[in-house]
């Protein structure tokens, strides 16, 4: 007889640990029931959790290029994509975003930062893509977001969740689906919440960007004109004495 190990990462050793635990503390207190339920189930529940499909990328774009991304989608799923233009002179693009079909369904000229999802997708790769054709010596430092929902990687499915018998009754109202849909809303929370960050830090760097050149050309300028009042200053010092140096001989 061939025994099948259980992989001690799974939810399915989780739950089989808290249901043991259950029976075994039958009878001991209330208290350690409940320890052993939230203990077993964070054991199982480490690794429930779908790879992140979510992507983020920065990236130089030069002068008079364009530049193509390929992202694989499923059908009837979202897709999200945000992009902002961080550094470069007039800090805007073309965007384009063309479906597995070939179907262009948008397109952007000459901007900065722009949202746009994609809802329902089919199943293929959509191609994302910026140009900088229109300029000829300014490069452009572009920084964009992928979010997809609905994919197999998403959190919240109950595939994800075997479907382990849950134990009988009610103790001290602690539930496993509660603790399961309060850890699932959780992830989702945190997940939006680290996206809404890296997109904050491209606002940052955009706006440094821009001070940073601001801060050269009002330095420079400043410069300039300070140069320009101090000639002007010492021509006008040396035209008023040409008018007092009078070297004629005065015959008295």
């Amino acid at each position: 007889m061939r025994m099948r190990w259980l992989n001690l990462d799974s939810p399915v050793f989780g739950n089989i640990f808290t249901m043991g635990l259950l029976h075994w503390k039958e009878g001991r207190g209330e208290r350690s029931i409940v320890l052993a339920v939230v203990f077993g189930w964070c054991l199982g529940c480490v690794s429930c959790f779908g790879q992140n499909l979510d992507s983020e990328f920065t990236f130089l774009l030069q002068a008079g290029r364009s530049e193509c991304f390929f992202q694989t989608a499923i059908k009837n799923g979202t897709m999200e994509v945000e992009y902002q233009v961080i550094a470069g002179a007039g800090m805007d693009v073309d965007f384009t975003i063309i479906s597995p079909e070939g179907i262009q369904l948008i397109f952007e000229s000459r901007r900065s930062d722009g949202v746009h999802v994609v809802e329902p997708t089919v199943e293929g790769d959509y191609e994302i893509c910026f140009d900088n054709s229109f300029s000829r010596f300014s490069e452009k430092m572009v920084f964009f977001e992928i979010i997809l929902e609905g994919q197999g990687g998403d959190v919240g499915g109950d595939e994800e969740w075997p479907g382990i018998e849950e134990p009988d009754g009610s103790v001290l109202e602690y539930k496993l689906e509660d603790i399961r849909e309060s850890m699932d809303s959780l992830h989702r929370r945190l997940e939006r919440s680290r996206q809404m960050q890296t997109v904050l830090r491209a606002f940052e760097a955009r706006d440094r960007n821009l001070l940073e050149d601001n801060l050269w050309r009002v330095s420079f300028w400043s410069c300039a004109c300070v140069l320009v009042m101090l000639c002007v200053a010492l021509t006008q010092v040396y035209t008023v004495r040409k008018l007092f140096d009078d070297k004629r001989r005065v015959c008295t």
